[in-house]
């Protein structure tokens, strides 16, 4: 074996993966097509839920000094999401280019050892029961060997590909233009966007003072092949934003279109889809890179504990249980954003104002628009009988000694409780004491999601139960080919 996990993808899905299962003592590889990296980007925001999953990982704060905080979206008209209402240390989307997230992650790897290999570009992948073959082409090596695969290589992944899987879904929008330009006269606000009759516009910062374009024009729909002049994305921004903030300058100008796509299974045998190769969606709220983001911290305590022996099949078979869900209702948010943003009728873009402005004046509507875009409402569903709070995400709870957070830090669960340090605890586990203790345990997992709520004496035949390869000293393999 050249690893026991592979890691196809060295985009920010590819780069958290590989990292929790470094610190988790999975031996990694990682595969990544570009020879170089790239400076081109497309995701500028951090939700605040891939936030305090960075947070538990120690990198929330390096990547917050890499951008700006914004606490209010302005989607379209004057409908605002007010994101400083969520109950997390993150109330924000943090305003940072794609590559500042990926260079965080990468020192990451780069501390705990894991090998990137670059210019490798996979061909083919063939698995049996115990392993998978992955074919490249382009480093000098015609193939690896892993326990396990997992493909976060975009959009066009060779992973799905050469799983033949489907990738059904329908593009939503053509001829986006994408530009990074000078600005005379930068906007007042981190984020300017917004939608008129005929097209709609985004600007956003690097930080070195370029800023990124996203401007559509209805009246011009042509292949993303066509030249693109930095007039039209003038044109189209001055429309929707009542100016072009004297934008000069251009150092890229390209057009790409938007797909709404899902593949119907994250898991085939020994393989896993994560990120832009499991599901695509239009850019609208941001929730692209996130979402992948959140894949990743999903699969990564998952896949470790099949490596180390006690995660079984349905252990693994969750990842899609939980994530094709939240993937399929993010394609379905975002869809919304967008299809609302692309109204042309004068009385229809009165009634989206309205409307806007009269549910997000509702404190629990206006709570939950901001929990499913942010991440922060996201959850997992309860298994039967489970208390009703399993799977929903656990804020920072302060303990005796430190932060939940703190305590999560090198991918453990964590049982918290004034009873949980006289237990009898799974090698997995580790225990801590609330500043605040109430009646019940809770035992968060890894990704920071409440895994079981119950009594002391509840407790310790659960976890026979949960962990019982580890306890009953068994080391299986899992993966059904």
């Amino acid at each position: 074996m050249d690893a026991e996990v592979l890691v196809v993808g060295a985009g920010p899905t590819g780069l958290l993966l590989a990292g929790d299962l470094a610190e988790a003592g999975v031996r990694t590889v990682v595969l990544e097509r570009r020879g170089e990296e790239s400076n081109l980007t497309r995701a500028f925001g951090v939700h605040a839920r891939t936030m305090e999953e960075l947070a538990l990982r120690g990198l929330a704060d390096r990547l917050a000094a890499r951008g700006s905080p914004v606490r209010r979206l302005d989607l379209f008209d004057s409908v605002r999401i007010d994101l400083g209402r969520l109950p997390s240390e993150y109330a924000s989307l943090l305003i940072t280019p794609q590559y500042e997230t990926e260079r965080v992650l990468q020192e990451r790897l780069d501390r705990l050892g894991v090998p990137v290999v670059r210019g490798a570009e996979v061909v083919g992948l063939r698995q049996d029961a115990d392993g998978v073959d992955v074919q490249v082409g382009g480093d000098g090596r015609t193939s690896y060997r892993a326990e396990w695969v997992a493909g976060a290589d975009g959009v066009r992944s060779a992973v799905r590909r050469a799983l033949g899987l489907p990738f059904p879904g329908r593009s939503v929008l053509r001829s986006i233009m994408l530009a990074d330009v000078r600005l005379a006269d930068p906007p007042a606000d981190v984020l300017a966007v917004n939608a008129g009759r005929d097209g709609f516009a985004f600007v956003a910062p690097f930080g070195d003072g370029w800023y990124r374009v996203f401007a559509w024009n209805r009246r011009n729909q042509v292949d993303e092949s066509a030249a693109l002049a930095l007039d039209e994305v003038r044109e189209v921004t001055r429309r929707a934003l009542g100016t072009d903030f004297g934008m000069h300058d251009p150092r890229w100008l390209s057009r790409f279109h938007s797909d709404e796509r899902q593949v119907p299974r994250y898991r085939v045998g020994r393989v896993f889809l994560a990120g832009d190769a499991a599901h695509c969606h239009s850019p609208a709220g941001g929730q692209g890179m996130n979402t992948g983001m959140q894949d990743a911290a999903n699969l990564g305590w998952k896949l470790a504990a099949a490596v180390q022996g006690w995660g079984d099949d349905d252990l693994l078979d969750s990842y899609h249980a939980e994530r094709h869900p939240i993937g399929r209702a993010v394609l379905r948010s975002s869809g919304a954003i967008v299809r609302l943003a692309m109204i042309r009728p004068r009385v229809g873009r009165w009634a989206r104002h309205v409307v806007g402005r009269t549910l997000l004046s509702v404190p629990p509507l206006a709570d939950r628009v901001a929990g499913t875009l942010s991440g922060i409402g996201l959850r997992y569903p309860a298994p039967r009988g489970a208390d009703a709070a399993v799977g929903t995400r656990v804020p920072d709870l302060p303990l005796a000694c430190g932060t939940l957070f703190e305590a999560l830090r090198g991918g453990r669960f964590v049982l918290v409780g004034a009873d949980a340090e006289r237990l009898d605890l799974p090698a997995q586990v580790d225990a801590a004491i609330p500043a605040r203790p109430q009646g019940r345990l809770l035992l968060v997992r890894p990704d920071g999601y409440l895994g079981w709520a119950g009594s002391a004496a509840e407790f310790e035949p659960w976890a026979r139960r949960y962990f019982r390869r580890q306890l009953s000293g068994r080391r299986e393999r899992s993966g059904r080919p």
